[in-house]
């Protein structure tokens, strides 16, 4: 029976020795190990931004109108001409419509109309002292428009009726004043354009148009201050506009596509 104090000691050494052991071991297990495999997260699908041109729209636009006024005296017996003058100037007003889009092709409708400040005069070819005047205070257009988009680019050509007012004077050269004036002149006709429209900002778009206005000819009555006939005369007066347009467009601007 040996002595504490050596029992002790022997369990002391025992229990070193153990966790020697156990230390030299854990890195050779360790290393053993198979390594854990590593999968890359899959990527995602791109996604491509495709504008989206359909839905209701409102907007503004302003820019210059030229028309084209000729003159022939037909009363009180067939003159002939009494020459022509361009009535030029600003307008400005406002559009609604609505389109749709099938793949690349857009479709709408849109009426537009505008004030118009256009003005021009030419002294009488056959009535020398007698200038005539011509203005035309309005303008509506009723369209139907097919166009090509480039994503946030459209394209379009459009066409339908056209209205005017207008407002023709014959003018005293000696004093200045009128000498016959017509009935306001409300004038239908038709109309093409084309434009090219560009999505700036979500619903947002600004773009430039040209419309060209078929007005024919039309007979005005002048009548003098007094009431009087003073004479009539058939006018022509076809119209070209250059406009640009800023519309804003309800709903939502893009769609995804993958």
């Amino acid at each position: 029976m040996g002595r504490p104090g050596e029992n002790t000691m022997k369990k002391l050494l025992l229990g070193a020795s153990a966790l020697v052991a156990v230390v030299s071991i854990t890195p050779a297990s360790a290393a053993d190990l198979a390594a854990r495999p590593y999968t890359k997260a899959p990527a995602l699908p791109m996604v491509a931004a495709i504008y989206d041109w359909s839905g209701f729209y409102i907007g503004a636009n302003g820019g210059w109108g030229n028309q084209r006024n000729c003159f022939t005296s037909v009363a009180p017996a067939l003159l002939g001409a009494e020459g022509c003058h361009d009535a030029d100037g600003g307008v400005a007003g406002g559009q609604i419509g609505y389109r749709w889009q099938s793949a690349a092709w857009v479709f709408g409708l849109e009426a537009q109309g505008d004030w118009a400040d256009l003005r021009g005069s030419n002294e009488s070819l056959l009535f020398p002292g007698f200038t005539n005047r011509s203005e035309m205070r309005a303008f509506g257009l009723f369209t139907g428009q097919i166009g090509w988009a480039w994503n946030s680019a459209l394209l379009y050509v459009k066409g339908g009726a056209a209205v005017t007012d207008n407002r023709h004077t014959i003018i005293d050269d000696a004093t200045g004043f009128v000498a016959g004036r017509s009935d306001d002149d409300t004038r239908w006709g038709a109309t093409v354009g084309v434009g090219l429209e560009y999505g700036f900002a979500a619903n947002w778009t600004a773009g430039v148009e040209y419309d060209h206005i078929f007005m024919g000819d039309r007979s005005a009555t002048f009548l003098d201050n007094g009431g009087v006939f003073f004479g009539s005369d058939r006018i022509s007066g076809d119209v070209d506009l250059v406009t640009v347009r800023v519309n804003y467009r309800f709903g939502g601007p893009m769609i995804g596509r993958y």
